[in-house]
């Protein structure tokens, strides 16, 4: 294997251990940020070692289990920290006693009491603003880029990367303590972490950077923290409508993309690729969230999956229940994004006309300037309508938006097909 592939193998597995190891190493040392310096400092290991070595059976304790030992040469140099060094000391012993690597490896998740929920419910206090709150949970748990973070709330990059800074800042002078909330404060604290687990999700789902339409790692654990999230609270509606919903999307996923990797669109997709033990779980979590009276946000969204989930062929939706769940959404949680969808919704369901004039009605938001979707949506009205010219201007206007190499490619192959019908 070659440097590069080695370098690309330890990416990814990074992508998938590092939440996990901040996660666990938060819980040893108490300090996010040192936490975060502890798992680059690994991670610099793995880049010198692995390439040599090979990478390990169980990589995500070999990096724990390195991140301690930087730990514990951390604590060696500040003398006023001798106690930790002891605890830290007498783990990595307990931890040779049971298996080494290998044990760790079987002890690094503890169900409900495991360190990422933890975190998440860390960085989800109250003392920070709700989005330091979505923006640091992404960046520690689902490992999320800034810029990343940046598209995902239609932000200016420079804002978010303030923001983490300053949340991780205000979590260690006020001591936020490291537990998952109990009772009414835990209550508190969940839409917040309904939001995190949400954006998350989304990012795995239609990636905003990068090489992959699919994040299947980011997906797999916004619903697997999801799941645990519903046996902690089992009687809030909206965590099981968010899990629901998860799950009806997470469905689809053998069916969004090629084998070359290149996305295949909702109304484009082999429906007998969906994964129908997870449609049946979603439907069982959207049923136990409408018996406990939800109709937040997430399980009408869940209910707007579960509509594309039941329809065998895209021609038997039915667009205008949809339409009708975007417009009570609307109302629920406006957003120029909903209103955005609303739009698509009524284009099908009413003809192009009634969803072009409602993205004729958006253009002007600020929040949508440099959404590459609202163009998107808009080209494929104006394409329907036999509007070539403009069609093709607004897919490329797109293209020239979005950061995902794979959208890029399908948007410019819409704009040549555009061209082509002119």
């Amino acid at each position: 294997m070659s440097q590069a592939d080695t370098n690309r193998a330890i990416e990814a597995v990074w992508r998938i251990e590092a939440p996990k190891l901040i996660a666990g190493l938060t819980r040893i040392v108490r300090d996010i940020s040192l936490a975060e310096e502890l798992a680059q400092d690994a991670l610099l290991v793995a880049l010198r070692s692995w390439p040599e070595s090979g990478t390990p059976r169980n990589a995500g304790a070999w990096l724990m289990a390195t991140a301690k030992r930087r730990a514990i040469d951390y604590f060696r140099r500040n003398k006023v920290l001798a106690r930790k060094l002891e605890e830290l000391g007498h783990d990595m012993e307990t931890e040779d006693e049971h298996g080494g690597e290998e044990g760790l490896a079987e002890r690094l998740d503890d169900d409900v009491g495991d360190d990422l929920l933890r975190l998440i419910f860390t960085s989800c206090h109250p003392i920070l603003s709700p989005e330091a709150r979505a923006a640091l949970t992404l960046r520690l748990l689902g490992g999320l880029t800034t810029e990343e973070i940046a598209r995902a709330f239609l932000a200016n990059e420079a804002t978010i990367a303030q923001r983490i800074v300053r949340a991780k800042k205000t979590i260690a002078e006020s001591g936020v303590p490291f537990e998952v909330p109990r009772g009414e404060e835990r209550a508190a604290r969940l839409a917040s972490v309904l939001e995190v687990l949400y954006l998350i999700f989304n990012e795995g789902y239609s990636a905003t950077a990068g090489e992959d339409w699919l994040r299947q790692d980011l997906c797999d654990e916004a619903l697997r923290l999801g799941r645990v999230l519903a046996g902690l609270a089992p009687e809030e509606a909206e965590v099981h409508g968010l899990v629901a919903l998860m799950e009806i999307q997470a469905s689809r996923a053998r069916a969004r993309v090629s084998p070359k990797g290149e996305p295949i669109l909702l109304l484009d997709q082999d429906r007998s690729r969906w994964d129908q033990m997870l449609i049946r779980r979603g439907f069982v979590a959207l049923d136990r969230a409408r018996a406990l009276g939800g109709g937040g946000p997430y399980v009408l969204q869940a209910a707007i999956a579960a509509c594309h989930a039941e329809a065998r062929t895209p021609g038997a939706t039915n667009w205008e229940r949809i339409a009708a769940l975007y417009t009570v959404l609307g109302e629920v949680t406006p957003s120029p994004v909903i209103e955005l969808n609303r739009a698509v919704a009524y284009g099908f369901a009413f003809g192009p006309e009634q969803g072009l004039a409602l993205v004729e009605g958006l253009l002007g938001v600020q929040a949508l300037r440099d959404y590459h979707l609202l163009y998107s949506v808009r080209a494929d009205f104006l394409f329907k309508l036999g509007r070539m010219d403009e069609a093709r201007t607004e897919f490329l206007r797109a293209a020239s938006m979005t950061r995902n190499a794979r959208e890029k490619t399908l948007l410019e192959k819409r704009a040549a097909e555009a061209f082509e019908g002119a």
